[in-house]
């Protein structure tokens, strides 16, 4: 049996991070993906899918995407079942996400802008603390590497960069 589901799209508002009883992190959100057709008024419809986040993933997902961010979801169909206040049976078709992939900058989507920011932090009564708190980043990038004062600046061989004029590529160079 196979059940994969791979969805690229924005989220309609800002995810939902719960935890369970057993302080097991659970993010909520749900992804709007265009349609590849348009209706026959032209118009390019979306499906609204639930996805569902758990540990780790879904602590990342509350504290970098926000409301128009643009994302990535590798899972698995869901389908479950509970019963309502009324007592009917109520049924739910969800996304399990095993991976999400950010596949914009924090802040560059149409949706969420710079002043939308927000610090997201857990529940203190969790037994999470430090959760949402960003570490300052360390001091010393070049950690580990060696570092060389007396280096020739490197000239631009990037065959790419353009002053304009078209790029000269052999058909024999091409992979395909």
């Amino acid at each position: 049996m196979i059940n994969r589901v791979v969805l690229v799209g924005r989220l309609t508002k800002d995810p939902e991070l719960r935890y369970t009883a057993n302080g097991i992190a659970v993010a909520t959100f749900t992804l709007a993906v265009n349609r590849p057709f348009s209706n026959q008024q032209g118009e390019r419809e979306a499906d609204f899918i639930n996805i569902v986040v758990w540990r780790k993933q879904a602590e990342n997902v509350a504290n970098f995407l926000n409301k128009g961010s643009l994302a990535g979801v590798d899972g698995r169909m869901q389908t479950r079942n509970y019963e309502n206040n009324e007592g009917r049976r109520v049924y739910v078709t969800e996304v399990v996400g095993d991976s999400v992939q950010f596949l914009e900058p924090k802040g560059a989507s149409s949706g969420g802008g710079q002043g939308q920011q927000q610090q997201r932090t857990a529940p203190q009564n969790q037994g999470n603390q430090g959760y949402g708190q960003q570490s300052a980043p360390p001091q010393n990038q070049n950690q580990g590497y060696s570092q060389n004062q007396n280096k020739q600046p490197q000239q631009d061989n990037d065959p790419f960069s353009g002053d304009g004029k078209p790029i000269d590529i052999n058909d024999d160079d091409l992979p395909f």
